[in-house]
């Protein structure tokens, strides 16, 4: 067992194979140790994320080696049957790398007894070990851009199901028209760590009407957004999106506690402006707000609302149904009137501004989270021209019984990166920065990276003069990652991933974020140059 910090919050343990990963992760589910807040296992790491208010990683790290650690994983879990055809157009290439006939593929996939190691990559997607080891066949030489929801593949050691439409790179033996992942279900994924899985085999005569259903984990947001623009809003109060260069995204604290089925957190990517946008109108922290990249959005009211912005500091214009124009200003709340219309330019520096309005807005929660995931696809829809959004009408906050503008002083104001600019971000070392040369450790913190224009909220591509460099040429198992993870992948040129990141992945990470730091990341635009500095 050996003990990786990620950050004052997330300890990786690596241990010798995914038996002994799946044998502690049922230990610790077992008999939980206080303090610990998620659990996300890979091919040979278990990463923890704790309360550091209660447990510190030094307190864990002597606890967890009195556990022991067990040879073979206990197989416990429920066991679901998966009907498959067997119509897959790798069929025959994996019959020729594993020596069989493809009759001989398919008895023994359908008489293998599989067990979920864990899951990344999407939401749903279960990483099924424990099946025949002459079905072992490497992925694909080039992956393909589109595989279809439902495609049952194989790739090294493991088997799995495609839950939607996705890039791929594993050989496709089969598809089924079971559902692997849908929201509206509780629990949203079909297979879920220490789950045993059974294939078996369906008559090729057997209708592919429901094959449908194994595309609707990607649609749900879509059709729950399009009930909600046709409903009768007579009555209620609305924003209308009259102008949008790029579309605005709900957001709100995320959705924690789900990395064992794919799907991480999520949620605002600058906290501390998302607080104070929901706080300048008398909301809870916690209440779904709009997420505005790059300004330039503009929005009518229909009834009457108390609204405020927070973040990067666009230029707010105000024009009455009376036909009066003023300015707002950041920070400070702004009572609107039906049929008055909000319009922002874009923000000078930063980049993100986060519009709040009281009571908070009226949206379909995913895992009880109304945040937009765009790597997932999870939550509500983005908003284009022409998207309607109500305001809840209950008040939240008994607190707030008013809202009354108050001053700002200008020197509070949280000053954000622009064009041109250098910012310093505090990083701890990475649980893999010993795979890279001390050169290359070195110049991570000795060197500038410019924040490219490809970087969004999956995370920030970066560009250095000097590329960095491993020492170690091996292929890393996948194995959990958290925001402010910077990864190097083989070109040398690291990404800070952010709040949408995925939740497992195979590239190195060198070096991770400080918390601390995280909003101030989140506010990058591209042009802007990082300099990092590591503590603790």
């Amino acid at each position: 067992m050996r003990l990786l910090p990620v950050n004052r919050s997330t300890l990786l343990v690596e241990l010798a194979g995914l038996d002994e990963v799946l044998a502690l992760h049922a230990s610790l589910r077992r008999e939980p140790l206080p303090g610990i807040k998620e659990m996300l296992p890979a091919a040979r790491t278990l990463m923890l994320r704790f309360d550091s208010q209660c447990l510190s990683a030094t307190s864990l790290a002597e606890l967890l080696p009195s556990r022991g650690v067990p040879r073979r994983p206990e197989s416990s879990g429920p066991l679901v049957k998966i009907p498959i055809r067997y119509d897959g157009e790798d069929l025959a290439e994996v019959a020729r790398l594993s020596g069989l006939t493809a009759e001989e593929v398919i008895r023994r996939h359908s008489k293998s007894e599989f067990t979920v190691g864990f899951c990344g990559f999407a939401p749903g997607f279960a990483y099924l070990v424990g099946g025949d080891p002459a079905l072992q066949v490497p992925r694909r030489p080039t992956p393909r851009t589109q595989v279809p929801a439902g495609s049952v593949a194989l790739g090294g050691v493991y088997c799995g199901v495609y839950p939607q439409v996705s890039p791929g790179g594993w050989q496709i033996i089969g598809t089924t028209p079971m559902s692997m992942w849908d929201p509206a279900r509780d629990p949203p994924a079909t297979l879920t760590p220490g789950t045993r899985v059974r294939f078996c085999a369906l008559d090729a005569s057997v209708s592919s009407s429901r094959d449908d259903e194994s595309k609707k984990s990607g649609e749900f947001a879509v059709a729950r957004a399009a009930t909600q623009r046709q409903d009768n809003l007579d009555g209620r109060s609305y924003i209308t999106v009259t102008t949008a260069i790029l579309p605005a995204l709900i957001q709100d604290l995320g959705r924690e506690g789900h990395t064992d089925i794919g799907v991480t957190a999520s949620g605002a990517l600058d906290r501390a402006a998302f607080k104070e946008a929901n706080r300048a109108v008398g909301n809870r922290d916690d209440l779904p707000v709009l997420e505005i990249a790059f300004g330039s959005i503009a929005f009518r009211c229909s009834g009457e609302m108390a609204v405020a912005l927070a973040g990067a500091p666009a230029p707010i214009s105000i024009r009455r149904v009376s036909g009066e124009i003023f300015d707002g200003m950041l920070g400070q709340p702004i009572i609107l009137g039906s049929g008055d219309s909000v319009t922002l330019g874009r923000p000078r520096c930063g980049v993100r501004t986060y519009l709040a309005v009281r009571g908070g807005f009226a949206v379909p929660r995913v895992l009880g989270s109304a945040s937009r995931d765009t790597l997932a696809l999870l939550g509500p829809e983005p908003l284009a021209k022409g998207a309607l959004l109500e305001v809840e009408r209950h008040v939240v906050s008994p607190a707030a019984s008013s809202v009354s503008r108050h001053e700002t002083d200008p020197s509070s104001v949280r000053p954000l990166p622009a064009i041109g600019d250098t910012v310093e971000l505090d990083v701890f070392v990475g649980p893999r920065a010993d795979w890279f040369s001390e050169r290359s450790v070195a110049a991570l913190c000795g060197q500038l990276w410019q924040v490219t224009p490809q970087s969004n909220r999956d995370g920030l591509r970066l560009r250095g003069a000097e590329a960095l460099q491993r020492d170690d040429a091996r292929e890393l198992p996948s194995e959990g990652l958290v925001s402010g993870a910077i990864q190097v992948p083989h070109d040398g040129q690291p990404i800070l991933l952010l709040a949408d990141h995925p939740v497992t992945g195979g590239y190195p990470v060198i070096a991770v974020v400080a918390e601390h730091h995280l909003d101030l990341a989140g506010q990058l635009p591209p042009g802007a140059s990082i300099r990092f500095r590591f503590v603790g």
